[in-house]
């Protein structure tokens, strides 16, 4: 085996390269293989972790949040999805979501997932043993209008499982951090290949392709997180997903939509356990310090949001708006009134179901989020008996939960999506409207995304990061298809590439001997420090919870000098090992995303998303000049960010959500 500093280099040409092992990636390799038969088509599937527990269902999941059913249509579900994202979304890609996804969980529970159904007396059971399976009529457990109830601690073990079937190992290769896509020599429109290496063993990785799936999650850890100290590295979302799909896209050219939105979850304190359960199927109450369910007295306050304030259900980010108002005016700690809910639900309960539901108040954590079953422990917290302290979590970067930042994506040709409707200001050589050909296709030819990289289109979460997934792929073999006679040629030879990856590695072994010290050394920063500095500099001046998610324009501006000086700092990143190597490969993303973000608040001049970040130079919702999309690209030349904005078109009528009256 190489040295470590010296990596082999394996070079390898496929046809489909699939970057990622979470659901939309699982998803794609499933099904891409029933329509490459026939066809001499390459497809290997690529994951810097291992299959079984990768992405943001590695823990697993006590529900299935998207699920249409009978009791819904595309259309609801396009509604609520704009107007939980403040009415910009794409109406063509939610509603196209809307009728395949279904589809996706009558699949899981053919794998053997299983999933809660209710009996003909409506009474509940765990699992489906002997029930009528979903896509044959049977009633699943719902705890909100679009979630199911699943015992999910090996979701994402069976959902993998159904994937290696599918391709078998040949195709799949873990442990490879694919860091980097490679332009065509020939067309800088276009991708051609990627480059990575193991993160088990030195080697560098290049593969050559014709179309590539990018779907490695969304972006964590870029602001300063409430868990320090021993409980560095705890946070809501998985911290291994650190933006690569965001960066690497836009270095390759992609037009990335809505970077501004970030989600801020109301999660469990220190744990950042789960609270969708609580709220939908146990109809527990928040609550602050004095017991006032803040919701109704500060209901208010949702009167300046029409008409997203008004709906049945108010937007999660106004829902963070009013919390933060009792924080901010001293009424907290808030509360989730566990101990009022689990009384109220013993009174309609049969002692069966009573029994059932003070596990599941457990099960849901060790479904999905162990950690905070190890708080409850450690703070003698029995919830029926004790009331547990919420709190709303740093930002977090993502498109298929409730943010719908990512990248701007090729549209269904049957929804009737706009054409000829870009704003003035949008780059000669991107295409207008929002279909150009191929589902699911970024601006860049052959680099296609689904889950998390799809922007404007959130709240997909597992099963519709599976769907879309399983979209893409039909579109890329497509894609391949129609191209069977183009030949990628990577712009970059491949020792420049193997220097540029190494290049943190080359840095330390040049280094390593001028201090005594082996972390502290002029000559190089570790990357984590660089990530400290990252985290500083975003929660403190890009609307973290230092500030209470409150920035301005001269905050940004601030921002975005630093930001240029973490740039040139990070060029000076060490790596020890491998670990160090995959860490500071992190970081440049991170760092690139971190940017991103910055510059779509910076251009957007209001305050689109209340509840998760605040411009407090402009502290309105500005639907005249502001409803619509804010796209971005980036010159990995010049290093330039260019922002424009894109229009937003209503595909769905959407005055059905709102209550009477509200518009």
């Amino acid at each position: 085996m190489a040295e470590f500093g010296n990596p082999d280099v394996i070079e390898e040409e496929v046809d489909i390269l699939l970057i990622g092992g979470g659901m939309a990636c699982c998803g794609a390799g499933f099904e891409i293989m029933r329509w490459i038969e026939g066809t001499d088509l390459k497809v290997k599937l690529v994951d810097k972790a291992a299959l079984d527990r990768s992405g943001a269902v590695a823990q697993g999941l006590s529900a299935i949040n998207t699920y249409i059913g009978t009791e819904q249509d595309p259309a609801d579900y396009a509604r609520m999805v704009s107007n939980d994202l403040m009415g910009i979304t794409r109406d063509d890609l939610a509603y196209d979501l809307g009728r395949h996804v279904d589809e996706s969980v009558h699949l899981f529970e053919e794998w053997g997932l299983p999933i809660w159904k209710t009996d003909e007396n409506g009474e509940r059971f765990d699992g489906s043993k002997g029930m009528t399976p979903l896509k044959d009529g049977g009633k699943p457990v719902r705890s909100g209008k679009w979630q199911i109830m699943i015992n999910g601690e090996s979701y994402k073990w069976i959902v993998a499982e159904a994937t290696k079937k599918a391709m078998t190992s040949d195709r799949i290769q873990e442990r490879i951090f694919i860091v980097k896509l490679v332009n065509d020599k020939n067309d800088k429109g276009r991708v051609a290949g990627a480059v990575g290496f193991s993160v088990r063993e030195n080697t560098v990785h290049v593969y050559k392709f014709k179309a590539c799936l990018l779907a490695a999650g969304g972006c964590v850890n870029i602001f300063r997180p409430r868990s320090v100290g021993e409980g560095t590295g705890r946070a809501w979302y998985p911290v291994w997903n650190a933006g690569s799909t965001y960066s690497m896209a836009a270095e390759a050219g992609a037009e990335l939509t809505l970077m501004e939105n970030r989600f801020v979850p109301t999660r469990f304190k220190d744990g950042y356990g789960p609270v969708g359960a609580w709220f939908l199927l146990f109809k527990a109450k928040a609550t602050n310090a004095f017991g006032e369910v803040y919701m109704d007295r500060n209901k208010a306050m949702l009167d300046d949001y029409p008409p997203y304030g008004k709906a049945a259900v108010p937007a999660s980010c106004l829902r963070n708006h009013l919390m933060l108002k009792e924080m901010k005016e001293g009424r907290g700690p808030i509360y989730m009134d566990t101990v009022t809910a689990l009384a109220n639900l013993k009174k309609v309960l049969t002692p069966r179901e009573v029994k059932h539901l003070e596990a599941e108040a457990w099960e849901d954590f060790l479904d999905m989020c162990v950690g905070q079953c190890g708080i409850w422990v450690g703070e003698n917290i029995e919830p029926e008996k004790k009331n547990s302290e919420l709190m709303p979590t740093e930002p977090y970067l993502l498109g298929s939960h409730s943010g719908c930042c990512g990248i701007w994506v090729s549209g269904p040709t049957d929804v009737g999506a706009p054409t000829e409707e870009a704003e003035a200001g949008v780059p000669a050589h991107l295409p207008s409207g929002w279909n150009w050909g191929y589902r699911s296709m970024t601006t860049v030819k052959g680099l296609f995304t689904a889950g998390d990289g799809v922007g404007a289109s959130g709240h997909k979460f597992s099963s519709g990061s599976h769907a879309e997934g399983r979209m893409a792929a039909k579109s890329m073999v497509k894609f391949c298809l129609d191209n069977a006679d183009w030949k990628p040629e990577l712009d970059t030879p491949v020792d420049q590439l193997v220097e540029e990856i190494y290049k943190p590695v080359r840095t330390f072994m040049e280094f390593k001997n001028y201090s005594t010290a082996i972390d502290v050394n002029p000559n190089y920063i570790t990357p984590k420090m660089l990530q400290f500095r990252l985290q500083k500099i975003m929660d403190e001046y890009v609307a973290g919870v230092a500030t209470y998610y409150i920035t301005n324009a001269e905050m940004l501006k601030v921002a975005e000098e630093k930001l240029e000086m973490l740039k040139e700092d990070a060029a000076k990143m060490r790596a020890k090992d491998l670990h160090e190597l995959l860490r500071a490969w992190e970081n440049y993303h991170r760092i690139l995303t971190a940017e991103a973000h910055m510059k779509h608040i910076q251009f957007r001049e209001e305050s689109r998303y209340p509840g998760f970040y605040y411009r407090a130079d402009k502290n309105f919702v500005d639907e005249e000049n502001w409803h619509c999309f804010v796209n971005s690209i980036y010159d990995k030349e010049t290093k330039k960010w260019t922002c424009f904005k894109r229009k937003h078109v209503d595909l769905v009528d959407k005055s059905k959500l709102f209550k009477s009256g509200a518009h």
